[in-house]
């Protein structure tokens, strides 16, 4: 560490540190506007000038900017010198100059960085008297407003957009007092990570286009620390609720997981919530067959009365709904009778993911593990549009050469511009092996394009060159042989080398193949990381809590006389003629918070609540447990799915789930009951959790209004709520102060009002919170574990004549089911469609745009065709699709598509 002075103030600094780092990691306040921890500095603003003093002895120092000023041994800096305190007065007075100064309309306001920089700096009085500059703002599409008035060119925004995600259809243009920050013409930005644009910009430029369509000012909101549900990776979120409504989506920081960044699915896909076909009351199917409302006690003592018939009943689980629902229902039915609620294909590899993570074999790496990789190999696995968070995370590790460059050079790692004028083009080598382009393309070293046996067949042969013990591949391709060569010295000779694949591909050699690379690298003095994509919230927690080979096929051949279906649209799992067939004879009980064609198909349907409205735990594809919360108290009947199990089963007397009260003691009876959980009760305190006897606040301590939003029904203020096993009041009536990090609904200190009040919650800037990152991990490495190699190599693809495999292709806005109910992510949401090589739409003669048939068995579906040059030939990818009831890859025949009858 290194000890410097401030002010008469003796603090301590990590060498690679620069002078703002340190002193906002020392609680001191100083503002700033261009730098951010994850895009450290350039010194664009000016607005962070301190005082440096050469030694002991001089009494009037030079004035610097802490951002660009490294923090040597013994070093003087004042902030409160009356020059520096001057100057960054008359810094913020000129970038407030063209401002409009309108924070009572800005739906920035009380959240707003430049607001908290304007007061920390003392400029309070307006003097600038002329004409403004003004801009015209852009329309970006479904997500993001624009109000280019508003910027005072820090160009965080640029920055992050281009340099940090990748993105190229946005910019900054022109200069001096006309520079203009948006894209060369109206149009959605089409980066999947744009919405950060609103937590990066410090003003009003950038805000969220979903929350003013039902805006209130920021502090007016309950807030909860919740977890995202549309992709397995387990990022944490923040969401924000007003008047019963789920109101937005905000980054909750974690220096494990998500750190400062959310993807677009995971921010804007929260619209199911609010959505009007929501289940907010019981019903049943009349003798008339229609469905029809019934009341809260009488749905209980139905499915009470199924329940204590004596005749088999059956629970098929769902990989988005918690661990605690998917428990209860397993206690409910007992384990011969739960299934999990994915298709038998995604089963099959959902638990070979379970069992290799589970082995100790490999380290699972967190998000921000990744970002240190040397080397990264991505088998087969379309990042980019399936986790998103973990694709930004390797565009980060492909930096990692350059900046190692740089800092031998004597270039700060902090110093952003210089470090990247100076690495140039140098980059860590990511290898990409996929059969589509992805958008990880750009940054790597070698990008291969290949079917999926192809693809598994070359992770096997890297595996082969790594260690010879492991199965090689015979009769590989010229082609794949040099390229695994390439690969594997590449891995071999990073010190912290970094595999990553998925079962988006539905191609279960692909997994092995990664796994054996993971084997081999360990079996070679390395310590390599595995990440294992899977494709929802809790799909890889459902999968630990099942065995065998169960699947939604499985259940619904056992055609029983009463099945329960948990949070799941059964016609995404398997074919509707198959759902028909077998459960002619069932009696269906389904628990969802969406209406579907399950529920629609129901004979009785419990309304469940959503996440918004829910306490419970997901296991994210790192095996990391955590758990989220409610912002929405609810009392409209609407309740967690095990609540309605429960009560039933107490209704009807069995005693299966008498002890499964609570959040707590679900979590302990998995614990108890299945090994692979054991550590789940400390995934966060318990619902018991009080400080001096208070329970967390929800809301801020500016709260306003609460009697207002019921002065249409009652002039008198209501009684607030009491949420039920929950630490959290449901007011702003509570504790505020210091807190467990998986309690923290929302960052707020004195002074900083804004998202950049990370600053006082961090253990140090950029790393982790005080009090250790939320969540706990499931698997962990262990010296002594070990795998044996796989060798279920697959044979070389080759063509079938008429026929081609059809792979699904990812779309990260057409995937999840619950986030495409949200209309702006409906919006971005492409067509299905039929993507060729350009000689295979060739050779059947038709062009990009036109349709063709295509038959998978008995299924047919005229699909528009898109070219994909990098896509081998003989393969076809289908691509956007919300349902997916198909077992793929399959072989697919195209036909010309008939004529739409007139």
């Amino acid at each position: 560490m290194t000890t410097f002075e401030v002010d008469g103030k003796t603090l301590t600094a990590k060498p690679d540190e620069n002078l703002l780092q340190a002193c906002l990691g020392a609680g001191l306040d100083l503002p700033y506007f261009c730098w951010h921890p994850a895009l450290d500095s350039v010194g664009a603003c000016r607005q962070c000038a301190v005082k440096q003093y050469d030694g002991p002895e001089d009494q009037t120092g030079r004035m610097v900017m802490a951002c660009m000023t490294p923090v040597p041994e013994g070093a003087r800096f004042s902030i409160a010198d009356p020059e520096v305190v001057a100057f960054r007065a008359s810094v913020i007075e000129w970038l407030m100059v063209n401002h409009p100064h309108d924070c009572p309309v800005c739906e920035e306001g009380g959240e707003c960085h430049l607001q908290d920089m304007t007061v920390m700096t003392g400029h309070t009085y307006r003097r600038y008297r002329f004409t403004k500059r003004t801009h015209r703002n852009q329309d970006l599409g479904p997500f993001i407003k624009h109000e280019m008035n508003r910027c005072i060119a820090c160009y965080r925004c640029s920055r992050f957009y281009r340099d940090y995600a990748g993105g190229r259809d946005f910019d900054v243009f022109a200069a001096h007092d006309h520079v203009y920050f948006g894209r060369h013409a109206d149009g959605t930005l089409e980066n999947e990570f744009s919405g950060n644009l609103i937590e990066i910009c410090p003003t009003g430029v950038f805000t969220d286009k979903t929350f003013s369509a039902h805006y209130v000012r920021k502090w007016d909101m309950r807030g909860a620390p919740s977890v995202c549900a549309h992709c397995g990776l387990g990022c944490n979120t923040i969401a924000n609720a007003r008047a019963d409504r789920l109101r937005r989506i905000v980054n909750r920081y974690n220096g494990a997981v998500n750190t400062y960044f959310l993807c677009d699915r995971g921010r804007f896909g929260y619209g199911f919530v609010n959505a009007p076909d929501r289940l907010r009351a019981p019903l049943r199917r009349g003798d008339d067959g229609n469905q029809a409302t019934i009341d809260r006690d009488d749905a209980i003592a139905r499915l009470a009365a199924l329940l204590r018939a004596g005749d088999a009943v059956i629970g098929i689980g769902s990989p988005r709904a918690s661990l605690e629902s998917n428990y209860v229902l397993r206690q409910l039915v007992g384990e011969q009778n739960f299934y999990p609620g994915v298709s038998a294909a995604e089963a099959r590899l959902l638990r070979l993911v379970a069992d290799i993570l589970g082995s100790g074999a490999v380290h699972v790496p967190s998000l921000r593990e990744m970002e240190t990789a040397d080397a990264a190999l991505v088998l087969g696995s379309d990042l980019p549009n399936a986790a998103p968070r973990a694709a930004l995370s390797i565009r980060q590790a492909a930096r990692g050469a350059g900046i190692a460059r740089a800092v031998a050079a004597k270039i700060p790692a902090w110093q952003d511009t210089g470090v990247r004028n100076h690495a140039g083009d140098t980059r860590s080598p990511v290898f990409i092996a996929t059969p589509a382009s992805t958008r990880l393309d750009d940054i790597a070293q070698r990008a291969l394009r290949a079917a999926p046996a192809d693809i598994a067949r070359l992770g096997f042969a890297v595996a082969a060159r790594i260690d010879p013990a492991a199965p090689d591949v015979p009769g590989l391709s010229e082609d794949l042989a040099t390229a695994a060569r390439e690969i594997a010295d590449a891995l071999l000779a990073a010190p912290n080398p970094l595999v990553v694949s998925g079962v988006e591909s539905g191609e279960e050699s692909i997994v092995r193949a990664a796994a054996n690379i993971a084997a081999a690298l360990r079996a070679r003095g390395k310590t390599p990381t595995l990440l294992l994509n899977v494709p929802e919230c809790n799909s890889l927690g459902l999968a630990l809590m099942t065995a065998g080979e169960a699947s939604v096929e499985t259940a619904l051949a056992r055609q029983a006389p009463v099945v329960i279906v948990l949070e799941n649209d059964l016609h995404r799992r398997t074919p509707a003629a198959v759902i028909e067939a077998t459960l002619a004879a069932s009696r269906l009980v389904v628990l969802d918070h969406s209406e579907s064609p399950t529920t629609r198909r129901a004979d009785l349907v419990l309304p469940a609540a959503s996440f918004a409205e829910a306490e419970g735990t997901l296991v994210s594809a790192e095996g990391r447990a955590q758990r989220f919360y409610p912002p929405i108290i609810a009392e409209d009947g609407l309740a967690e799915s095990w609540r309605w199990l429960v009560a039933a089963a107490r209704a009807a007397g069995l005693p299966s789930c008498e002890s499964l009260t609570t959040t707590d003691a679900i979590a302990a009876g998995l614990a108890a009951s299945l090994p692979r959980f054991a550590a789940l009760p400390g995934v966060a305190p318990p619902a018991a959790f009080r400080v001096v006897g208070s329970r967390i606040a929800s809301q801020t301590r500016r709260y306003s209004g609460r009697t207002a939003i019921d002065a249409g029904r009652n002039v008198h203020e209501p009684k607030p709520p009491v949420p039920a096993d929950s630490p959290f009041s449901a007011t702003m009536e509570g504790h505020h102060g210091a807190m467990p990090p998986a309690l923290r609904p929302v960052f707020w200190a004195p002074g900083w009002n804004s998202v950049q009040s990370l600053n006082r919650f961090q253990a140090e800037i950029d790393g982790p919170l005080k009090g250790g990152d939320p969540g706990v991990r499931l698997f962990e490495s262990r010296p002594d574990a070990a795998r044996p190699y796989d060798a279920s190599i697959p044979a070389a693809f080759s063509w079938r004549p008429d026929e081609w495999l059809a792979i699904l292709l990812p779309r990260v806005f057409n995937d999840d089911e619950q986030a495409g109910r949200a209309p702006p992510i409906r919006e971005r949401a492409a067509p299905p469609a039929l993507v060729l090589n350009a000689e295979d739409a060739a050779s059947l003669g038709v062009a990009a745009g036109q349709n063709l048939a295509c038959e998978i068995g008995d299924a047919r579906e005229d699909l528009a065709v898109e070219i994909d040059p990098a896509l081998p030939r003989g393969v076809a990818g289908l691509a956007g699709f919300a349902q997916r009831p198909h077992a793929i890859p399959a072989w697919l025949r195209l036909r010309p598509a008939e004529p739409p009858v007139s």
